[in-house]
């Protein structure tokens, strides 16, 4: 009996309708139908758009990590240009050097320098091998570096005019167009050197260059030392202190030149006051620094 009025049921349902002529059961099974299928379609549809997005996002990283690489490369192979350009100018000025010098000279490279003195020493790849000698002048385009005070087969040291201990004989201004005549030195971990002796009454200007006087017997005349940057004016009884920026990069050398010279040799006395003239002997057992 329960059967029968539960088919009757069925059957009136399935033939019932809507007041648009449509079937009753056809409603609900949308009805129904649609209730689970909205949230599964949505869920998919966010799933389906974040994976989209990912995999966006994950080929614009691998292509932004590939653009970084290659200006990575770049910007080395630039500074590869660059350094090899700055090498070549710099030998360029050593062969101009060579060129417009009346000294015959050595190109060098530095090979090694103390970071804790830095403005005192350096190294060179150039030794006896090569004719370099105690006391030579060691130079750049820009001017002097140093001096040879210590030799080997294959390497010298170069003690530095920005070392303290360095004594230049000076002239302010070009040689044989002044007498303003001094001695400079290095100033102490500054890269700077001092000039002093300068009477206190000649008149100096900052911006006038200095230049090897020639008087020292180790570096010939007419090689620039520096420019003036400072002057602390004397007096009639006191001399001026000035400053010199070397003009030679000492900061930054990679290429120099040994200047193959040697100074004319000092003239014998026939007579002398006791002790008022060195001993060569004495020189070579306290060579200067």
């Amino acid at each position: 009996m329960i059967a029968l009025l539960l088919g009757n049921f069925v059957l009136m349902a399935w033939h019932a309708k809507t007041a648009d002529n449509q079937s009753f059961i056809r409603v609900w099974a949308e009805t129904v139908a649609n209730f689970f299928q909205t949230p599964v379609t949505t869920i998919t549809s966010s799933v389906s758009e974040s994976f989209n997005r990912y995999v966006t996002l994950r080929t614009a990283q691998d292509e932004n990590d590939q653009l970084k690489q290659k200006i990575q490369e770049l910007e080395v192979e630039l500074q590869g240009k660059q350094g090899l350009a700055a090498e070549t100018e710099r030998l360029k000025g050593l062969l101009q050097l060579k060129q417009e010098g009346k000294y015959q000279i050595l190109p060098a490279r530095v090979i090694g320098r103390d970071p804790s003195n830095w403005f005192n020493d350096s190294i060179i790849n150039r030794g006896t091998a090569d004719g370099v000698k105690l006391y030579m002048p060691i130079v750049s385009n820009g001017g002097i570096i140093g001096r040879v005070t210590a030799v080997s087969p294959l390497t010298a040291q170069v003690t530095l005019v920005t070392d303290e201990r360095s004594g230049v004989g000076a002239v302010i201004g070009e040689v044989g167009n002044t007498s303003t005549l001094g001695v400079v030195n290095g100033v102490k971990d500054k890269g700077m050197l001092e000039m002093r002796y300068v009477p206190g009454t000649v008149e100096v200007k900052q911006g006038d260059f200095v230049y090897t006087s020639g008087q020292d017997g180790i570096y010939p005349p007419g090689l620039k030392i520096g420019e003036i940057i400072e002057v602390r004016s004397g007096s009639s009884a006191i001399s001026h202190t000035i400053y010199i920026k070397p003009s030679s990069g000492i900061d930054s050398m990679k290429e120099v030149a040994v200047l193959l010279y040697e100074p004319p040799p000092r003239p014998k006395f026939e007579q002398s006051v006791p002790n008022a003239v060195k001993d060569e002997k004495d020189k070579a057992k306290k060579p200067a620094q």
